[in-house]
């Protein structure tokens, strides 16, 4: 995949009735299907059966099973409850006859109310001053870990320019913390509000383990640590545009039993909140 337009036809499903629907997968550079995706196909799913301009506004989900890159995903949509204001439905995943995922998802009429939020940090390095993945693979391609590198040559429909360059070589804990800048690739214009919100989610499961493994770094890295994705939460702000860079801020409260917990938030360029990310991951040391 190299542009949004690849993106789109990986993540809008195929219909099969009107609460069931069937997609497909694309590898990441690993060797199951990668949970962003599978988030935001169960997303695209879930608000296909919504029929009154409910806008979502929370997700919460399960990965149960690693995905088979080889085989079909079937979604199937519960409606569990349609209210005065709130709509809710569940969406489970499935492959053959193993479920491999589940998310739950609420949509909200359109309200005003009370207004507030945290304020994207100060003084940080802007995209127009940071390597990319892309700039990264080539620059020091050579000197990288080779299953990293193989990672970094996968075509995507996403550019990434992290803040901070971790070099693997130097084998010092860091502070729990991580700043990605992202940016999608290709025409972004006239996309509604329900498809912004899937590719978010697509994205959102990018980056936001590597804060766990951070103050660990000198002894842990993906190498020698299995990981794996739990769960995945999200939490939907405002509206806004692909555009412009948007900014990924994570930050890792606190790993313990061989799992890591990560949370972030999701800022345009001027300083807009958009959207709130938690995750837990497995991070079990290999012997």
């Amino acid at each position: 995949m190299t542009s949004v337009n690849d993106l789109l036809n990986l993540l809008v499903l195929e219909k099969i009735s009107d609460t069931a629907f069937n997609g497909v997968s694309k590898t990441i550079g690993s060797p199951i299907v990668f949970g962003g995706q599978v988030l935001a196909q169960a997303l695209n799913a879930a608000s296909r059966t919504i029929t009154n301009n409910r806008v979502l506004h929370s997700m919460h989900a399960y990965f149960l099973e690693a995905g088979n890159l080889e085989l079909p995903i079937t979604y199937n949509v519960s409606l569990v409850r349609d209210g005065g204001s709130f709509s809710v439905r569940r969406v489970t995943a499935h492959q053959k006859e193993h479920t491999i995922f589940i998310l739950s998802a609420s949509f909200h009429k359109k309200e005003t109310g009370h207004n507030h939020q945290f304020e994207i940090k100060p003084h940080l390095k802007q995209p127009e001053d940071l390597l990319s993945w892309t700039d990264i693979l080539q620059q020091y391609g050579n000197f990288i870990p080779k299953s990293l590198k193989a990672f970094f040559e996968i075509e995507r429909p996403v550019e990434f320019k992290p803040t901070l360059i971790v070099n693997p070589n130097d084998k010092i804990d860091l502070p729990p913390f991580s700043d990605v800048w992202f940016k999608l690739k290709g025409d972004t214009k006239n996309l509604d509000l329900a498809t912004k919100q899937q590719i978010l989610t697509y994205i959102s499961d990018y980056n936001i383990l590597g804060a766990t493994l951070y103050p660990h770094a000198s002894k842990a890295h993906w190498g020698n640590t299995q990981t794996a994705s739990l769960d995945h939460s999200m939490w939907y702000f405002r509206d806004f545009e692909f555009d412009d860079w948007l900014l990924y801020a994570i930050e890792s409260p606190s790993a313990s039993n061989a799992r890591g917990f990560a949370r972030g938030n999701i800022f345009t360029r001027d300083g807009k909140l958009i959207a709130s990310v938690a995750q837990e991951g497995l991070m079990r040391p290999k012997n």
